[in-house]
């Protein structure tokens, strides 16, 4: 067997069982792995409409074919579970490098089942694996737990934090201290099974099946990197906060709580400036040639990030051009474990509501949550993380907080999941990517922001409606298949269908061409709509919050425009072989073998 190692390792929490399942290799030929592989046994072991923190759920931890190869950013894994946040399938992605250890140590996922009477973590050391008393780092942080598990150069340890312990829905799960799985409270599933953490050692080798031609496409994919402006310049130079100022510009950058689309101290909190005045080096991922990650460092903390979005989300969002206080709010997110864009977003969404008059109730302890107000910002994430106060109300995100207030309008989320830093008003086929994403508003299910502002692999007209339900089919497909395959989505810069068709053929040993990737990308996106409709999803979920639909843009670039979804969404739903009901058609299943 090439790319895969063969084994999926299986953890009953209530039985406190370990077994391990031979790999269905013609299932993760078909599937690919990652997301689309865990996606497949996700819905065929569980009831898509269980309560998300209930026993029932189970959480599994993916890797794909190219995870712990050579191949130019293959580390990645997914972590993927019903969404305590939304209730849709969720699929979270990440870097660093647990997820090729989980390759060294044999195996190419871990399925949890159950719940454990007490805290334990999971321990595994290649064949040799074991549930573990957590009781001495349970309640600790997310750095500490990680320096207490680690035990060598050899180990990783992913972890959750208090966040997740107390079962937040915007919970992460994180690795190597500061990268996170970071979306749809996966963590929250972790902590509701009483597992703290994951340590993985082990020292084994992915079989490839041509190691010359993986060499060969290895240092093929490398070039086409580093010559790329955007993968070879920008992310090494600024990470991927180079972003603030070219979406400012366009005047996309949703300032106070989506309220507007120009925030005029963007330079202020630019990767520019982050790169001038707080980094202290670049922080790869596992075999990364990008390194568009940051390790930056304040007069109070230091550690992995900022990225463009959590910069966007505790900065334009909640009016701050305080960059310090942005690094300090998202170093407290990995420590207590929770998703920056969902936090930064929810206490904007508490900041308008305070601005429109619904909080006067709210006792804020001496720090009122104001727009600009950078102090009392980073005050209310301490207490969010910690569920106190005030902040314990916001820990489930901003749709529950802006529900109790009778204000769902006031909360930018797609099916409970909160929308990152674009604004779809200026961005038409982005805006589709988020109202038709599996996950909820999410932007990396459909990179549009590419072509529509970065001119990649095509310049698009921003605003233009032509064509773009089929773009966004493409991105999205091929999105589901490098999500699936181990690698970073970054790539996809630089590199099309047929580089990873050719990558994949050699560690594996199949022939696909650039259409067979983009068929199987198609396959996994219909599965997870298949298990969001069992969830109870319908085509009236497919939208985004009325205030970008119907007010237009007050200001900038983007003045007088709203996000015309309704134009779109009944050509991308004919494209997909869905009905107008958003429902697949037998047709459609039958051709992606999803019948």
């Amino acid at each position: 067997m090439y790319g895969y190692m063969g084994k999926i390792l299986r953890v009953n929490l209530t039985k406190r069982t370990i077994k391990v399942d031979d790999l269905d290799f013609d299932l993760a030929k078909k599937y690919v792995g990652g997301r689309g592989l865990g996606t497949k046994l996700l819905f065929d072991e569980i009831d898509p409409k269980i309560d998300p923190l209930s026993p029932d759920n189970k959480i599994i931890f993916m890797n794909g074919p190219m995870s712990g190869t050579p191949t130019p950013t293959g580390g990645r894994y997914m972590v993927i579970t019903k969404s305590p946040l939304s209730g849709t399938i969720a699929s979270s992605n990440s870097g660093g490098t647990w997820g090729a250890r989980l390759k060294y140590a044999g195996y190419d996922g871990i399925i949890v089942e159950g719940k454990s009477e007490a805290p334990v973590y999971l321990e595994i050391n290649e064949e040799d694996v074991e549930i573990k008393d957590a009781s001495h780092v349970w309640g600790k942080l997310v750095h500490e737990t990680t320096d207490i598990l680690q035990k060598d150069k050899n180990t990783n340890v992913l972890t959750i934090g208090p966040g997740g312990e107390k079962l937040s829905r915007m919970a992460a799960v994180m690795n190597e201290k500061d990268r996170a799985a970071g979306r749809s409270g996966v963590g929250a599933v972790m902590g509701s099974k009483n597992l703290k953490a994951i340590v993985v050692r082990g020292k084994m080798k992915v079989n490839l099946f041509d190691e010359e031609k993986t060499r060969a496409n290895n240092k093929e994919a490398t070039n086409k990197l580093k010559d790329n402006p955007v993968t070879g310049q920008g992310l090494p130079t600024y990470g991927t906060a180079v972003l603030v100022n070219v979406i400012n510009a366009n005047g996309i950058l949703p300032t106070n709580n989506f309220q507007g689309g120009v925030f005029d101290a963007a330079d202020d909190i630019s990767g520019e400036t982050l790169a001038e005045k707080y980094l202290v080096r670049k922080d790869p991922c596992h075999r990364c040639p990008i390194a568009c990650g940051r390790y930056t460092k304040t007069k109070k903390v230091e550690g992995g990030g900022p990225e463009y979005e959590t910069i966007w989300a505790f900065g334009s969002d909640c009016g701050v051009k305080d960059l310090e206080a942005i690094i300090e709010a998202n170093h407290w997110c990995n420590q207590y474990g929770i998703d920056t864009i969902t936090a930064g977003a929810t206490l904007a969404a508490a900041m308008e509501l305070k601005e429109k008059g619904y909080l006067e109730d709210v006792d804020f302890e001496g720090q009122p949550l104001d727009f600009g107000n950078a102090e009392a910002m980073v005050y209310w994430l301490h207490k969010m993380g910690k569920r106190e106060g005030f902040g314990d109300k916001m820990a489930d995100g901003s749709l529950v907080l802006c529900k109790s207030y009778g204000r769902e309008d006031l909360s930018m989320t797609v099916k409970g999941l909160e929308i990152p830093a674009y604004d779809p008003r200026g961005v038409q086929g982005h805006g589709l990517t988020y109202a038709t994403s599996n996950r909820g508003g999410c932007h990396v299910r459909g990179y549009m922001i590419s072509p529509e502002i970065l001119g990649l692999p095509d310049k698009l007209d921003r605003m233009e409606l032509q064509d773009k339900p089929l773009w966004v089919k493409i991105f999205q497909d091929l999105t589901a298949f490098i999500d699936s395959s181990g690698l970073c989505l970054f790539t996809s810069f630089a590199l099309g269908a047929d580089d990873y068709a050719n990558i994949y053929n050699a560690v594996v040993g199949t022939e696909w061409t650039g259409d067979d990737v983009l068929k199987a990308g198609e396959r996994i996106y219909n599965i997870e709509r298949q298990f969001n409709l069992a969830a109870g999803f319908t085509a009236s979920d497919d939208t985004l919050p009325e205030r970008l639909l119907k007010v237009p843009m007050p200001e900038g670039p983007t003045k007088g425009h709203v996000h015309q979804l309704d134009k779109l969404l009944p050509e991308y739903y004919q494209l997909r072989g869905w009905n107008e009901m958003g429902i697949p058609t037998q047709e459609r299943l039958v051709e992606l073998g999803l019948e």
